[in-house]
């Protein structure tokens, strides 16, 4: 069974920081490499960061230097570490497989976890 269950956002002013929590199902955290999405009011979901089941990060240019990705294979959790955060910030954030649509994960989308920042 598939799921990823997303948690730790929350209201943060402009420059703060927050970590993102995703619990996965052991099977996927096990095979695949997992990717952090964010989808804001109006907009489509788009690709933050991902990694590998080696642990190689790789960041959208929007937030590399300010976010960090990172996984806990025992706990089958991948992590957001968000610096530095802007308003443009602000959106749903969710994780999934690194290639849903590839890998078979597209329909297991989580509720996803709020990020707003503002002052």
């Amino acid at each position: 069974q598939v799921h990823f269950v997303e948690s730790g956002g929350g209201l943060v002013q402009p420059g703060g920081s927050l970590r993102l929590s995703c619990a996965a199902s052991a099977s996927i955290f096990s095979m695949y490499a997992m990717g952090w999405y964010r989808q804001a009011p109006g907009k489509q979901r788009e690709l933050v960061a991902t990694i590998t089941l080696g642990g190689s990060a790789n960041y959208a240019d929007y937030v590399k230097g300010r976010f960090a990705i990172s996984r806990d294979d025992a706990k089958n959790t991948v992590y957001l570490q968000m610096n530095s955060l802007k308003p443009d910030d602000t959106a749903v954030y969710y994780c999934n497989t690194q290639k849903p649509a590839t890998w078979g994960t597209h329909n297991y989308w989580g509720q996803g976890t709020q990020v707003t920042v503002s002052s």
